[in-house]
């Protein structure tokens, strides 16, 4: 018998590698309507340690892989078992993860994130519902972006929901009333890169882009890239970045606000051709970018007509893990959270893996 409130703990860790974010958050169900309600949050940084082992996994072989994944889960356990014990939370439903994405190549029939093991159940002696993008790709599709189906249930008033993460994506409805969405471009994937020659962790509100000149060499160059004239269903990867990216990026010497300065460019450029909807549109816009004033102004240059809405802090720093704590209490339900419209797959699924305390899959 499904449920019509929910208590759910959902976390989620980007490319952007700001952090573990947590959110405890009651869903409710009223008909075909979701609302929610967040309680408490919170974002734990990663030490430099993980910072480094995280960003260099890629080049590991699958024994390291294997031996880093199990450290992970512990890692991401101890933290979640800390946010409950800080916030005295004892009415949980589930926890509901992301995990950290390692790999992400559907067009060659793969993803991997790690954090996603059955132990993870056992640590926290709690539900858990995790590991969403794995049956998608098999089944086809793009395995992201996800979040969209949030987009549609908790988001519906706004036309279009632009997130500004490591990688910039848009989600909305089209004439048809199917959802699309795809990722657009790097973002603080490439602005973060930048700013840490400085020993800085992010370019606070664009500060230092305002200080740089757009060098329009490089700005050409990026925005030739082969993705951006590609249809949707597309997403990418940190692959996409250093095999594409990188580079071009490494036959420019520039200062550090040269290269904000141009990325920055270059970001607008694309979200402002790629965002999917015109005229005066409302658009909800969120993730640590939504922050960066400047690239904020650059994107309404080029496209001036757009209402970007930049909502509580809490729906800014939280959405993705809001959002993939309903993922889970869809798989809970097994209703369709994952639109075939979006990430390209066979046909509307429930994705994801269910682990109780005593670690069943099922």
């Amino acid at each position: 018998m499904k449920k019509y409130q929910y208590n759910i703990i959902g976390v989620m860790s980007g490319t952007s590698l700001d952090g573990i974010d947590l959110a405890y958050v009651t869903f409710y169900c009223e008909g075909d309507k979701w609302s929610f309600e967040v309680h408490c949050t919170d974002t734990v940084s990663y030490s430099s340690q993980w910072k480094e082992q995280l960003k260099n996994a890629i080049k590991l072989d699958s024994k390291q892989i294997e031996v880093l994944d199990e450290r992970y889960t512990v890692h991401l356990a101890t933290v979640i078992n800390q946010f409950i014990k800080d916030n005295s939370l004892d009415n949980i439903d589930a926890v509901c993860s992301h995990g950290h994405t390692i790999f992400h190549k559907p067009e060659l029939g793969y993803t991997l994130q790690i954090g996603n093991m059955s132990v993870l159940a056992d640590l926290l002696h709690q539900k858990v519902v995790c590991d969403f993008r794995v049956q998608d790709v098999l089944l086809g599709g793009q395995g992201a972006p996800l979040v969209p189906i949030g987009d549609r249930l908790l988001f519906s008033d706004y036309a279009a929901c632009l997130n500004l993460g490591g990688f910039a994506n848009v989600s909305f409805e089209n004439k048809l009333g199917y959802r699309l969405a795809y990722d657009i471009c790097p973002v603080n994937t490439l602005l973060n890169e930048q700013v840490s020659k400085l020993g800085l962790e992010y370019d606070d509100k664009g500060a230092l882009a305002t200080k740089g000149q757009v060098n329009v060499e490089l700005l050409a160059e990026l925005n030739a890239l082969d993705f951006y004239t590609l249809s949707a269903p597309k997403s990418l990867g940190v692959e996409f970045v250093n095999t594409y990216v990188q580079p071009i990026l490494n036959k420019y010497t520039l200062s550090v606000e040269d290269f904000l300065a141009t990325l920055v460019e270059h970001i607008a450029v694309q979200i402002a051709q790629g965002i999917g909807v015109e005229g005066t549109e409302q658009v909800l816009v969120t993730g640590g970018g939504a922050k960066n004033d400047y690239l904020i102004e650059r994107i309404k240059t080029y496209a001036p007509s757009i209402v970007f809405d930049r909502p509580i802090d809490v729906i800014i720093d939280f959405k993705e893990a809001i959002v993939f704590g309903l993922l889970g209490v869809l798989k809970l339900r097994d209703d369709v959270n994952v639109l075939a419209s979006v990430t390209g797959a066979k046909y509307d699924h429930s994705s994801g893996k269910v682990y109780d305390y005593f670690a069943k899959n099922y």
